[in-house]
């Protein structure tokens, strides 16, 4: 199963905040902010490392390894 995320914004502003958002969060853009035919603005991305699971302790994110 391939896992992929998507922003979808009302502006290009927004757009590209959510996608730097993304990649702080240790997502690899795919595709970089466009404008839609249908008025709206996208863009994809895809996890660059081992998706995060919960801790031992159950209180907090971990990273799966």
């Amino acid at each position: 199963m391939a896992i992929r995320v998507s922003v979808q914004a009302a502006t290009e502003d927004e757009c590209v905040e959510g996608l730097a958002q993304l990649v702080d969060a240790g997502f690899q853009p795919v595709m970089m902010p466009r404008y839609m035919t249908d008025g709206r603005w996208m863009a994809r991305a895809v996890p660059t490392r081992k998706a995060p699971t919960v801790s031992e302790d159950g209180r907090g994110l971990g990273v799966a390894g």
